[in-house]
């Protein structure tokens, strides 16, 4: 069965400019496939440049943030948000980050009684206030991030983790994209 994986024309690998072809044939040898939302955003290949500059500048940079805590807004976040594509795809990130292969699951259920941090639970509770409600957003709810540890640079981190996919979201759903096949099964049982 042959899945559309967008409403919008998906070019073919070939005719893409070659940074892009690049990226996608680097991602492909990485993971054995290439995700479904690279494909779709190659559609406009300047955007598909800016997208994924500011992902990897917030996804992929050391700082008072884990890579697996950066995934969980993502997962917490595009649940609240209703987006299958990134809480499937990012949660399986997620299982290989945390070596966790119930947390995305948790996270994108309840993050209130996922096996997490109480860190991380602030964390999320202030991310999901800012994806849902977030004109109210308030001093106080900074100040509860600061005083689990997180400085300025770290909840700029979460805010614009969180303000970032709500974009990715919105795509994904403007264009209908799901997930991979593969991404359910990633990170769910060891390698061996």
């Amino acid at each position: 069965m042959t899945t559309s994986i967008s409403r919008f024309p998906v070019p073919d690998l070939n005719q893409l400019p070659d940074d892009l072809r690049a990226r996608l044939l680097a991602v492909q040898e990485k993971a054995g496939f290439i995700p479904n939302v690279f494909l779709m955003l190659a559609h406009r290949p300047a955007e598909f440049r800016a997208f994924f500059d500011y992902h990897d500048a917030l996804m992929e940079k050391e700082g008072g943030l884990s890579k697996a805590e950066r995934e969980m807004i993502v997962v917490a976040t595009s649940a609240a948000g209703g987006c299958l594509y990134c809480v499937i795809a990012h949660g399986a990130v997620l299982r290989i980050r945390a070596k966790n292969p119930r947390v995305a699951d948790q996270l994108a259920t309840n993050h209130r009684k996922a096996e997490i941090t109480p860190r991380q639970r602030a964390m999320l509770d202030f991310a999901l206030k800012l994806s849902t409600r977030g004109a109210e957003v308030e001093d106080g709810d900074l100040e509860a991030l600061r005083a689990q540890g997180f400085d300025e640079e770290d909840i700029w981190d979460i805010g614009a983790i969180t303000a970032f996919f709500a974009m990715s979201n919105r795509l994904v759903h403007l264009t209908s994209t799901p997930p991979n096949e593969a991404f359910y099964l990633m990170g769910r049982l060891p390698k061996g």
